[in-house]
């Protein structure tokens, strides 16, 4: 470099940001502009990054299968244990807006990928401190945006690159990538019983020959407390964590079952007011008694005569979905009741039973009945269960009963069991493997290196400070492995070097292992999109210079009420007001009414009509909406009629 010139100005508290000329020797001899930020745009630039690195670093211990675990407790004592980065940062409280960026960048790749939620935090926070060091450099953040932007398309070349093509109808490679992603879960230890349940629950209810995505809403994940996560299990059929009715003897086993699903209530009606029927002749009462049995008895026939013998009521919040009455009857008609089915269960009901739901009685026939080989309520230690099995046309849902010895096991196990599907559906979006261990960031970061060595200017920094950030997930597999971190990622470097692109870190053995011969794998779209939106998301910091805090709304001043008129300058319509009565108030919505020589305190809420507010004295009407047009209308009308 040479003649390094600063521009100086005569007061230096308003001096424009100044450029610095330098010449950069071999690189084509052009000069070019370093750029130096004015403070205020430091110190925004600088808190945003440090505060969002805060919560990259919060997380950064959980990656990995030796990571650690947080626990997290929430405003209403709840209490988690987890190592899923989603889960900890959409529980954590996060104040500064930077920060929130990246638990929304956690939520996004939760979307897209299913896992990968640590990383793709790490990556982001590693690529901020990287920021750092570039505008101090006097580096200018959009040439760093940009040039960012160039280095995570070049890193997703690469991954395509060294990706393997997959079959799915390969179900051990299936099963190696839900157990790379269980074995950094807490039910690590379960991996091998949850991994083919994942696998086959996916693989149930696609085609694997034409399916692009998976709808994992079809696959219904159930939790029951008692017994251990070894007795979590795969159905074809449906499970309720309630019991069937036992209020009047009725069947807890049913073969052949034919399953209506009701909407209506089987109890007496109501009326949609609030109504109260005294009743004072025994007469009446016994004659009211009778039409609420037969009214009931006529539904409960209804339900008979259509071939019925199981029926799943839904949950009401009006009033009683059935009574003792109703209850009796399906028991006499040795018909299965399970009730209080909620409402965002009906849509999988029905496609998993191929039955209908109806609405009214009258609508209830035989063609909106669903079928299934039995149903049978079964004991667990923490209550009872209802289970339907030998559904007719199995593989548009499935159902995995995920069990656990308490709370917080379940809750993480059902956590795991979400995230191996997510891989599955991860790989059969996008059909390729990589290996695992930190061998694709490493790779990365080699080739990033080599290519940045083929540019010129400022782009050869920001490329190699890309690739430099993204050794911090190999560094931190190896760091909370306990391994002596700085010798590892050399060596796994070296390995690389030679051409081993499958090289990782074996946390299990502590040292360099053949990831692919360790069978340890992960999809494709995992790593592609965690470069994506970390890329993304950094750039969006990057390019934010100032924070400027929102005017509060408002809500609209309401004018002053005009004083009212006296006797001797009221027109003859004010001249002698009357008080609202009671009816009136009712009538028209009445509050309050300033009046001429009405005192203050009781006024109104609603524009009137000219005739109605001559009967009441009006001067000043309120309008309880704040709304400006009624305001308008409401003022007008007794100021054009009354003078005031």
């Amino acid at each position: 470099r040479v003649s390094v010139k600063r521009l100086t100005h005569s007061n230096p508290q308003t001096s424009p940001a100044f450029l610095r000329f330098t010449w950069m020797e071999g690189r084509g001899g052009k000069p070019s502009e370093t750029y130096k930020e004015k403070e205020k745009e430091k110190d925004v630039r600088h808190a945003n990054i440090i505060s969002a690195k805060a919560v990259a670093d919060a997380v950064r211990t959980s990656l990995g299968p030796r990571g650690m675990d947080k626990m997290v407790s929430t405003a209403s004592g709840e209490v988690i244990i987890t190592n899923d980065g989603a889960t900890i940062l959409k529980q954590m409280e996060v104040l500064h807006p930077a920060a929130k960026m990246l638990v929304e960048l956690s939520k996004s790749q939760d979307i897209e990928a299913g896992d990968g939620t640590t990383s793709v935090v790490v990556i982001a926070g590693s690529l901020l401190n990287q920021c750092i060091s570039l505008l101090a450099k006097g580096i200018h953040p959009t040439t760093i945006a940009d040039t960012f932007q160039k280095a995570a398309d070049k890193a997703e070349q690469i991954l395509e690159s060294i990706a393997v093509k997959l079959d799915l109808g390969d179900r051990d490679a299936l099963l190696r990538s839900a157990s790379t992603s269980l074995s950094s879960k807490v039910v690590s230890q379960h991996a091998a019983q949850l991994a083919p349940m994942a696998v086959d629950a996916v693989l149930r209810v696609i085609d694997p020959a034409t399916a692009t995505s998976v709808d994992l809403r079809d696959i219904r994940i159930v939790k029951k407390l008692g017994g251990t996560v070894d007795d979590t299990e795969l159905i074809d059929g449906l499970v309720f964590t309630q019991k069937a009715s036992h209020a009047a003897g009725g069947p807890t086993r049913v073969n052949n079952a034919k399953i209506g699903l009701i909407q209506f209530c089987l109890s007496a009606p109501k009326t949609d007011m609030e109504n109260n029927v005294i009743v004072s002749d025994y007469a009446a009462m016994d004659r009211i008694l009778k039409e609420e049995r037969d009214y009931i008895l006529k539904m409960c026939k209804k339900i008979q005569k259509a071939g019925c013998n199981v029926l799943l009521i839904q949950k009401s919040i009006l009033r009683d979905a059935v009574n003792d009455y109703s209850l009796h009857f399906l028991a006499k008609m040795k018909i299965m009741v399970v009730k209080d089915i909620e409402r965002d269960e009906i849509e999988f009901i029905c496609k998993t039973l191929g039955c209908l739901p109806i609405a009214s009685a009258e609508s209830f026939a035989a063609e909106k009945l669903g079928k299934a080989d039995l149903v049978e309520e079964m004991s667990t230690s923490d209550g009872k269960l209802v289970k339907i099995t030998g559904v007719p046309n199995p593989g548009k849902t499935v159902t995995i009963l995920c069990r656990g010895s308490n709370k917080l096991v379940i809750d993480e196990a059902e956590r795991s069991i979400h995230d191996a599907l997510c891989v599955i559906r991860c790989l059969v979006k996008k059909r390729y493997l990589l290996a695992g261990g930190g061998a694709p960031e490493i790779e990365m970061a080699l080739q990033l290196a080599r290519y940045a060595n083929t540019l010129a200017g400022m782009e050869t920094y920001c490329v190699r400070a890309f690739a430099d950030a993204l050794d911090i997930v190999p560094y931190t597999l190896a760091e909370n492995a306990g391994l002596n971190a700085i010798s590892v990622v050399t060596e796994l470097r070296n390995r690389h070097a030679q051409g081993d692109t499958a090289a990782g870190i074996n946390v299990r053995k502590g040292g360099i292992s053949n990831m692919i011969e360790e069978q340890v794998l992960q999809p494709l779209l995992v790593s592609l999109s965690a470069v994506k939106l970390a890329t993304e998301c950094v750039r969006m910091i990057l390019k934010i210079d100032d924070i400027v805090q929102a005017a509060l709304i408002k809500p609209p001043q309401q004018p002053c009420p005009a004083p009212a008129p006296t006797a001797a300058t009221a027109p003859p319509c004010c001249a002698s007001p009357v008080m609202p009565s009671m009816a009136e108030r009712t009538r028209y919505g009445l509050e309050m009414v300033v009046a001429a020589g009405v005192e203050a305190g009781r006024c109104m809420i609603a524009p009137l009509r000219r005739p109605v507010m001559r009967r009441l004295g009006a001067s000043v009407i309120i309008s309880r909406r704040h709304d400006a047009f009624c305001l308008q209308n409401a003022i007008a009308t007794p100021t054009q009629d009354c003078g005031s």
